[in-house]
């Protein structure tokens, strides 16, 4: 990998990780803490959560038919993001232990948690672990996808690519034949 994208690179991290930290100054104002997943609110915040709280049907009203409508078309993906989950998770344990690719954590990624917000109706709740369930296995299955890429065609592309996996940078130049035969999987 070229120098400079390497310096480019640890200084993304290390913005990556002044975000977070700033991040996690934010949550505080919320007063919340989480304690092994556990997620806990003072008292006097769950209490206001639940007042803020809109009755389903109040939130259907207001929604209209055509938001209901175009809602339901969105869970007709559950399926499918479901035989997806299956397929990845399959793939990763028969094949990654076989080729010595360090498996993927799941759970790192399919984060499930709002349906602990006191502000949210069942329906938004609902919504809240679809969402969460479905763009964590998108970037799971991304993990998953992207270090099978790594094991067996990492070679950049000629043109620019839109939502690249981290491993991707340190993949062969795209024409560099001398860099990536010494990486040659075969």
């Amino acid at each position: 990998m070229n120098e400079t994208v390497a310096v480019l690179q640890e200084k993304l991290r290390d913005l990556e990780t002044q975000i977070e930290r700033e991040i996690e100054e934010h949550r505080d104002q919320f007063h919340y803490s989480v304690t092994q997943k556990r997620i806990e609110f003072e008292a006097a915040v769950q209490s206001r959560h639940r007042e803020m709280r809109i009755s389903v049907f109040r939130f259907l009203r207001r929604s209209g038919v055509m938001r209901i409508l175009a809602a339901l078309t969105i869970y007709v993906l559950a399926m499918p993001l479901i035989i997806l989950d299956i397929g990845v998770t399959l793939f990763q344990f028969i094949c990654f232990p076989i080729y010595g690719i360090k498996k993927v954590p799941r759970e790192d990624f399919i984060v499930i948690d709002r349906h602990h917000l006191a502000y949210l109706n069942p329906i938004e709740k609902l919504n809240c672990a679809y969402c969460g369930y479905a763009n964590g296995l998108l970037a799971y299955a991304r993990e998953v996808a992207g270090r099978t890429e790594e094991r067996w065609c990492p070679i950049k592309h000629a043109r620019r690519v839109q939502g690249l996996h981290r491993g991707y940078y340190d993949f062969a130049d795209y024409g560099d034949a001398e860099s990536y035969r010494p990486r040659d999987n075969v």
